[in-house]
């Protein structure tokens, strides 16, 4: 079931294209849509959501400023740009957010950062604690860094990964085109507008055209690829206009828009993903306590384990064993082997001085843990 409203969603992520924070003819910031943008932000805040920015704009507000007026950029001009126009967009937002009373903070990632596990669990926990301070983490690609060969290439796709990643509810993609139509609507006056998308089909993809603009890589193309990869997830993925001003309101007053709807929740989509698809590295024993605290819903704690075997690494799933040596679940451990021998059994407050570091105090965070015993 579509739910149009966007407070009905506790987790957000929206995406914002370079096309629309950025007027190509004078190279400038937009900033009345900006602050239109902020207000809706605000306003959902305010309803309890969580809201995660990604956006582009770096690159096309950089070039301005250092003159670069070809279409076409070298990879290096496209850094530079990146590297000044990062400074000029985190500024904006961190200035029109807190006029209302909201913080901002910047994350640059590298395709790495959500698919490499120890990279995926320092990412996730960095914007989930963004998020638990009541801060608005705006998300870009590192394009100072970034090359051809492992660049995103647009953030379209990196917004559906840090959904997944952020087990958001739902991604927005704001678009200079208003929704999904079943061909590209300014070459062919007979498309379709498609409200609903139930289920991304070969036919779907064979719809999907171009709809880039000169600041932007991205195209239909890749908001399909981007509403896989979310659905996937358990994220609902929403494609609407960005032209106007207060485009999150527009969207949850009815403007037209594109559906993806998720086929299960983002905990279900992940919990089954840890179950059945990642293979076990090796296994973490828990006494009885334990295993009624993860009943009830609780992380694993180090206090509950009895033992750890195999030679995983942080951020490799686990299988959770009882005293006996039956599965009573897996997940994704926040500990290396050797660390988590070292503070089986142990109290949380005593992982500094066994480690050396402030290490999380959940071995296995209940996010990151599929259970095949029943929670009371």
């Amino acid at each position: 079931m579509v739910k149009r409203r966007l407070n009905s969603y506790r987790r957000i992520i929206v995406k914002i294209g370079s096309s629309l924070l950025v007027d190509a003819a004078k190279g400038m910031l937009r900033r009345t849509w900006l602050e239109s943008l902020s207000d809706d932000v605000a306003e959902l805040r305010e309803h309890g959501n969580e809201v995660v920015l990604v956006s582009s704009g770096a690159i096309a507000l950089g070039r301005s400023v250092l003159g670069l007026k070809r279409n076409a950029l070298k990879l290096e001009e496209a850094q530079a740009a990146a590297a000044v126009g990062q400074i000029a967009l985190a500024r904006a937002y961190t200035e029109s957010l807190k006029a209302r009373g909201i913080d901002a903070g910047q994350i640059l990632l590298i395709p790495a950062d959500t698919e490499e596990r120890r990279r995926y669990l320092n990412a996730r926990a960095t914007i989930g604690t963004l998020l638990q301070f009541g801060a608005v983490p705006v998300v870009n690609e590192n394009d100072t860094v970034a090359t051809a060969e492992i660049r995103y290439g647009d953030n379209d796709r990196l917004a559906a990964r840090v959904a997944s990643m952020m087990g958001a509810d739902l991604l927005v993609l704001l678009s200079d085109v208003d929704g999904f139509y079943t061909a590209p609507p300014d070459e062919n006056p007979d498309a379709e507008f498609l409200p609903v998308v139930d289920k991304i089909t070969p036919a779907v993809e064979a719809m999907a055209g171009s709809a880039g603009s000169d600041l932007s890589r991205g195209g239909m193309k890749t908001k399909i690829e981007a509403a896989k990869i979310a659905t996937a997830g358990g994220t609902s993925m929403v494609i609407a206009s960005g032209k106007v001003l207060h485009p999150l309101a527009a969207i949850s007053h009815g403007g037209r828009a594109t559906w993806f709807p998720a086929a299960a929740s983002p905990v279900t989509a992940r919990k089954k993903w840890i179950s059945g698809t990642l293979k076990p590295r090796g296994a973490v024993r828990i006494d009885a306590g334990a295993i009624k605290a993860l009943r009830a819903g609780k992380s694993l704690l180090s206090a509950g384990m009895r033992s750890v075997e195999g030679g995983f690494s942080r951020g490799d799933a686990v299988a959770i064993l009882d005293e006996d040596g039956r599965e009573v679940g897996r997940g994704l451990i926040e500990y290396d082997f050797a660390e988590a021998k070292l503070i089986v059994g142990r109290n949380s407050r005593e992982i500094e001085n066994l480690l050396g570091y402030p290490g999380r105090a959940e071995v296995i965070h209940r996010d990151d843990m599929a259970l095949s015993i029943a929670e009371e």
